[in-house]
């Protein structure tokens, strides 16, 4: 390492260091709430004894110590990444439970990962290659950034496996409760009937409106609350339809058998389109693998007899 590259990065990494000390002195600067807080009690909206306790792990020193570091990368990871509101809905259509802080949190330990995977990586090539710390120094940084997409990737992966299954599962418990109204049951019987002899991902969403459903609010206030948890433009005119068929009286078990054969239709066009892009893709190895190989095999025994005629 040269004296200018040794330099260049001590200061670097000095300026780095008074940001850092910097942003952490502006981080704790104390406000007005704060210095109040002391000589004010506040009232308790319940009783002490529903609280739920507070459970405490083997380690509570380290977790009080850690807890405003993992804060504040709590709110840089917020600034960075996509915004609350997107990821609420997406948690949503993912069908978890967490908050988006809790997931914020996560994406935090993930990002640490990644910044430890890329610290060995980096104390390996600097033992082996000597790479330049320049390097090795965006190499970390790299690997703590794909730390923390990755977990977004992951939540991105995750809401659309779930939607394909509830959109598989769509023309069954269509047809399901196509037949449950053909019998004679109303619209909330036929919905209880499915939940109660279903399981998957849609009879979840589907239990879920039914407890909207009990808990006061119309059916069709709690079918377009369904139409809101999904993604899913199927679900959406299903849930309209059943909305609308329950409002005006028409009915429902040949709106429920159309809906079907539409998702039916909607599922059989996106296996076309699936299809033809595979095609396109296997042509990729016939090309170059298959190809080149075949004629490889096919001049080679050309190529040899004008050499031996040489």
């Amino acid at each position: 390492m040269t004296p200018e590259t040794a330099g260049a990065l001590a200061g670097l990494l000095a300026s780095l260091g008074v940001l850092v000390v910097v942003s952490r002195l502006r981080a704790r600067r104390i406000r007005l709430d704060q210095r109040l807080a002391p000589y004010l009690r506040p009232q308790r909206s319940s009783s002490a004894l529903l609280r739920s306790p507070t459970t405490t792990g083997p380690l509570a020193t380290v977790e009080r110590l850690a807890a405003p570091v993992l804060r504040d990368a709590v709110h840089l990871v917020s600034r960075l990444g996509s915004p609350s509101a997107d990821l609420r809905r997406r948690l949503t259509r993912a069908g978890r439970d967490e908050t988006v802080e809790q997931f914020r949190a996560g994406q935090v330990v993930w990002g640490v990962l990644g910044l430890a995977a890329g610290l060995t990586l980096a104390l390996l090539l600097a033992a082996t290659r000597g790479t330049p710390p320049v390097v090795l120094v965006v190499l970390v940084v790299l690997c703590a950034v794909t730390g923390v997409l990755a977990r977004d990737w992951a939540l991105g992966r995750q809401v659309a496996q779930r939607e394909s299954r509830m959109l598989q599962e769509m023309p069954t418990v269509a047809e399901l409760l196509a037949l449950a109204v053909g019998a004679g049951e109303g619209a909330t019987g036929a919905l209880e009937r499915v939940v109660r002899s279903t399981r998957g991902e849609l009879t979840a969403e589907l239990e879920r409106t039914l407890a909207d459903a009990r808990a006061g609010a119309p059916l069709t206030a709690a079918l377009d609350g369904l139409a809101d948890r999904t993604g899913l433009a199927a679900l959406a005119r299903f849930a309209e339809g059943v909305a609308v068929a329950v409002e005006r009286g028409t009915p429902l078990a040949e709106v429920l058998r159309a809906q079907a054969q539409d998702v039916r239709e909607e599922v059989r066009r996106d296996l076309m389109e699936t299809g033809g892009r595979k095609e396109v893709a296997m042509m990729v190895p016939v090309v170059f693998l298959i190809l080149p190989v075949t004629v490889a095999f096919a001049v080679f025994p050309s190529l040899l007899v004008l050499r031996v005629g040489l």
